[in-house]
């Protein structure tokens, strides 16, 4: 039977103003509606307001606020991807409307992580050292409390689920990367080529990345559609694919994305295993598991690349912002480590129904 995503698990008190929305991007006549200050346009905007206030200004969980805030961010940012699509679809993405509700929720939104994070200071000349240090320790780490579960408890339906919330990002994977190849020619933009074109399988869709999580899917008669399962990712796994979009879409997070990537390039291959043992455990076979068999043989060299050929000689590059390589890299941990909560939770949830 096809897995179908149970209606109970997308609902919040912003929906309809989500759903107005996502019929606003796509409107013949957006800046038409905005400089007549047509009603639904001045109730997007007091929603998303409030929900900011809720979410990053009060002591509050905040949990509906978040999911809205980070599916809307969602939506603008994917206008900066190429879906093969209606070209219609793309009508607004340079609509300054659209650009100032992105800068209102993203400027409130790293406000608030960056205070979530509270990472000391670490001087500009150690960071090569703490980069090495974190990335041997990374390398090979204990078997968290989610990785554990997912081990030894996770069920067929829960593995379901697993699949459905990274396909998300699993089936356009790379493709923020991609947003900062161009430039002038040097060794390491050559080296950040190298890994995304391997990630995209040398230009042949039979061996890029995606392909293999396609696979995955179909053994379970699942949707390869992009986005099918998007009602179920958590708003924690949306912040971590917005916030990749933040920083590679500005030059100045460059240092900020490159330790990013070195954290997941380094660390993506034991939370794979985890989901490998997963699914082995539960007897499917190796199609089923092929994605994260691997990214478990690629990105430990990928890793390897990260630190020696981008992240090492960008602190040599730029001595006096080399804390930035770090800042991301312990960001990206945090926002990970989140994630991997919330979508413990949701396979949980899934596994009760």
């Amino acid at each position: 039977m096809p897995f179908s995503v149970e209606s109970p698990v997308y609902e919040h008190r912003f929906l309809s103003i989500e759903e107005n929305f996502s019929r606003l991007i796509r409107s013949e006549h957006l800046q038409s509606k905005v400089d007549s200050g047509d009603s639904e346009i001045s109730l997007l905007v007091s929603n998303i307001e409030e929900a900011i206030s809720e979410a990053y200004e009060s002591d509050s969980d905040g949990e509906e606020s978040h999911l809205f805030l980070q599916r809307v961010l969602y939506q603008i940012n994917r206008l900066k991807l190429f879906w093969y699509d209606d070209l219609e679809n793309y009508k607004n993405e340079d609509s300054p409307f659209l650009f100032s509700i992105h800068s209102k929720i993203e400027t409130a939104w790293h406000d608030w992580e960056i205070e979530q994070l509270n990472m000391p200071r670490v001087a500009n000349e150690k960071i090569v050292c703490e980069l090495n240090s974190r990335v041997k320790e990374d390398l090979n780490p204990r078997l968290s409390e989610v990785g554990r579960y997912l081990q030894q408890e996770i069920s067929e339906k829960g593995y379901r689920r697993l699949l459905a919330i990274m396909s998300v990002n699993g089936l356009v994977e790379a493709s923020q990367l991609s947003r900062i190849l161009g430039g002038v020619g040097n060794e390491v933009q050559s080296m950040l080529t190298r890994i995304f074109l391997e990630e995209y399988g040398g230009g042949k869709l039979a061996r890029k990345h995606s392909t293999f999580f396609e696979d995955m899917l179909n053994c379970f008669d699942m949707s390869i559609q992009p986005e099918a399962y998007l009602d179920l990712v958590p708003w924690s796994i949306l912040a971590n694919i917005n916030h990749s979009f933040a920083l590679c879409e500005r030059k100045k997070n460059f240092l900020r994305y490159t330790g990013g990537l070195l954290f997941t390039e380094v660390t993506t291959p034991a939370v794979f295993e985890s989901y490998k043992i997963a699914g082995e455990r539960l007897g499917f076979d190796e199609a089923a598991v092929g994605y994260w068999d691997l990214h478990m043989k690629e990105d430990e060299r990928h890793g390897q690349w990260m630190l020696t050929d981008v992240a090492e000689p960008l602190v040599e590059k730029y001595p006096d912002r080399a804390y930035e390589l770090l800042l991301g890299y312990e960001q990206q941990r945090f926002l990970n480590i989140r994630a991997g909560q919330a979508l413990v939770k949701s396979i949980q949830s899934a596994e009760e129904l």
